[in-house]
């Protein structure tokens, strides 16, 4: 089959590779049919290259049709079309049972000190075949996919295996009042998608970026917005906006790829520059990221109010102005999306005849496969209006 495949940093490539088989009973193997470009893959794409081997397959956004099933599956058959979320949880240990199904202690990968493993996402999270691929083996087939109605296009339903629960867990992590007003660092994939779900809820919604073409999604679907480029003091802004208060809560949906710090982006290049061995010595123990939203996030929010961390950061000994976060008495949550928690709330909105979160138009490239390595280079680069990009196999 063909699959995106990393072969050193910045170099990724389409190749011919085996077809996924049933390994345990419980396995299924599915036909890709949609398969989406995180924001996150750019991680792999430079700064955890480190922990990456050429010929890993990427990719955590898949959905498809079932084509094989393992003799233990019951609940799922060939033909039908799932969702296969990005998280790979057993749905019966106890973190799973909690919800916690991004900590799940069966796929947990304790000789890493991950959580639980990831599709496509390199050795820290177990170095599971990705997504972006024409076929896919799915663990754990009687709970992991989600099932879903024909009919609707995929663009609907692919969502589900990352950008919504994601987003939506970021919205409820942010604990807004009735009436609070949300403020969005970033207006990627899952900050676009977060500032639709708070706008879908009845808040008041302000983004800030620095990408025009990003900002005027989200002022197009009626949030309010900051040009980051154009202001002074993100946080004074946000002030002026809020009668002197700040936001009630905060998204960070940036994460390690802020910009802000030149210093911090040279330094984290030259790690990924030494023998692979060092620079995860260094990376697990003395990493560093570019902090410049989380430390805005800290500065715009009222007091008393909440940061939900929903941006992929990887640095082990940070700076965080912990006087100001203890003095303002903030709350601050995070982690990767427990995906599988929140599917049962989302399907009702996906399958809205109305779309309310405009999920059918939420991607700006639709792509085959073999353009994968162009599409990284420009999402990277955030060029050719790049927001979001699915792949059909």
């Amino acid at each position: 089959m063909k699959a995106v495949t990393w072969q050193g940093t910045r170099d990724i490539r389409v190749e011919d590779v085996p077809d996924p088989t049933i390994v345990e009973p419980t396995d299924a193997i599915i036909r890709v049919t949609t398969t989406g470009l995180c924001g996150s893959d750019l991680h792999l794409y430079e700064p955890l290259s480190p922990f990456m081997t050429p010929g890993d397959i990427v990719g955590h956004e898949p959905m498809g049709i079932v084509e094989e099933v393992g003799t233990a599956v019951t609940d799922l058959k060939v033909g039908d079309r799932v969702v296969v979320p990005f998280n790979i949880s057993c749905g019966d240990c106890w973190t799973c049972t909690q919800g916690l199904h991004s900590q799940c202690e069966t796929t947990q990968n304790r000789d890493t000190g991950t959580g639980a493993s990831l599709l496509g996402y390199s050795k820290l999270y177990g170095s599971v075949p990705g997504g972006q691929a024409e076929f896919l083996r799915v663990q754990f087939a009687d709970f992991l996919p989600v099932k879903v109605p024909e009919g609707p296009p995929d663009d609907r339903f692919v969502y589900l295996s990352d950008v919504l629960p994601t987003a939506w867990q970021a919205v409820r992590y942010a604990d807004l009042p009735e009436d609070g007003v949300l403020l969005v660092m970033g207006a990627g994939p899952i900050g676009d998608m977060a500032a639709r779900i708070g706008l879908h809820e009845g808040h008041r919604v302000i983004v800030a970026d620095r990408v025009p073409e990003r900002l005027e999604r989200v002022r197009a679907r009626g949030a309010e917005t900051i040009d980051i480029d154009a202001v002074d003091d993100i946080g004074e802004e946000v002030r002026a906006r809020t009668s002197g208060r700040g936001a009630d809560s905060v998204i960070d949906a940036v994460g390690m790829e802020a910009h802000g710090n030149p210093v911090a982006e040279k330094l984290i290049k030259s790690v990924g520059m030494l023998p692979d061995a060092a620079a995860e010595k260094l990376m697990t123990t003395v990493g560093f990221d570019r902090l410049a939203a989380l430390h805005t996030a800290i500065d715009a929010v009222r007091r008393g109010g909440t940061v939900s961390l929903s941006g992929v950061y990887g640095g082990a000994a940070d700076p965080m102005p912990m006087m100001q976060m203890f003095d303002k008495q903030l709350q601050l949550r995070m982690g990767q999306a427990n995906v599988r928690r929140w599917t049962d709330d989302l399907l009702p909105l996906v399958t809205d005849d109305s779309d309310p979160l405009g999920t059918e138009d939420f991607a700006t490239h639709r792509l085959p496969l073999a353009e994968a390595p162009d599409a990284y280079a420009k999402f990277r680069a955030k060029e050719d209006g790049m927001i979001k990009v699915v792949f059909t196999p």
